[in-house]
């Protein structure tokens, strides 16, 4: 059965998007997490999943050799409609699943178990889950350590967010080195377009800074001096 398309789909793919994540090499920082999940559940099968607009794709796995699968027969897809993990114990059984070509072909899915990837805004990218060619469950123990591990990958995930957002802060800063032309009289900008503008609009316009204004100590000592005091 089709995955329903979640109701924040437009947003949740934008934020996707904002990681730059999609189609990258394969890290072994993650390829570490997925084999320790593996591990852990004492499956087969692991995998870092993204769902995108029409698959699920691999940013790490364990135990297959598809990079992606359509979103149409995905078990991640799924999960990504609920804050909370979705177990399969049985996809045979299960009428979501049974005649899913991933349960009836390869990779034979019968257990299922997947972790949602939660962004700080509340979107879910994907998947942390494993995955077994028998039927089972997890244990209590199990399921927490893969909801640490979950939380884990979204962490590395966030890192590489604020870094691509601090790189894109640097490269405007870099478009400001140089010689500006400044007016000496009024201190406007000479801009590239041959206009003047304040250093506030120029700035503003090629950086994400915004202002406020105060009063430095000295312009105040010299534009609102001290009322005299009676003799």
């Amino acid at each position: 059965m089709k995955a329903p398309i979640p109701t924040n789909e437009t947003q949740r793919l934008e934020a996707l998007k904002s990681y730059q994540i999609l189609d990258t090499e394969a890290e072994q920082i993650y390829d570490g997490i997925t084999a320790l999940a593996a591990h852990i559940c004492t499956v087969p099968v692991a995998m870092v999943s993204l769902v995108d607009e029409s698959r699920q794709w691999f940013k790490s796995k364990v135990g297959v050799s598809q990079q992606q699968t359509p979103r149409d027969v995905a078990f991640c897809a799924h999960t990504i409609l609920k804050d909370e993990p979705l177990f399969v114990s049985d996809a045979l059984t299960d009428s979501r699943f049974a005649d899913s070509a991933l349960v009836t072909g390869e990779p034979g899915i019968r257990f299922y178990a997947g972790f949602p990837l939660t962004n700080p805004e509340g979107f879910a990218l994907g998947a942390l889950c494993v995955i077994d060619r028998e039927p089972r469950k997890l244990s209590a123990q199990q399921r927490e350590a893969m909801q640490i591990l979950a939380r884990q990958v979204m962490s590395l995930l966030e890192m590489r967010r604020i870094s691509a957002r601090l790189a894109d802060a640097l490269a405007n800063v870099k478009t400001l080195e140089g010689l500006l032309p400044i007016c000496a009289w009024c201190h406007r900008i000479h801009d590239d377009k041959g206009l003047w503008s304040t250093v506030e609009v120029y700035l503003k316009a090629r950086t994400d800074t915004d202002f406020t204004h105060g009063i430095c100590q000295e312009c105040r000592a010299k534009h609102f001096p001290p009322a005299p005091q009676p003799q």
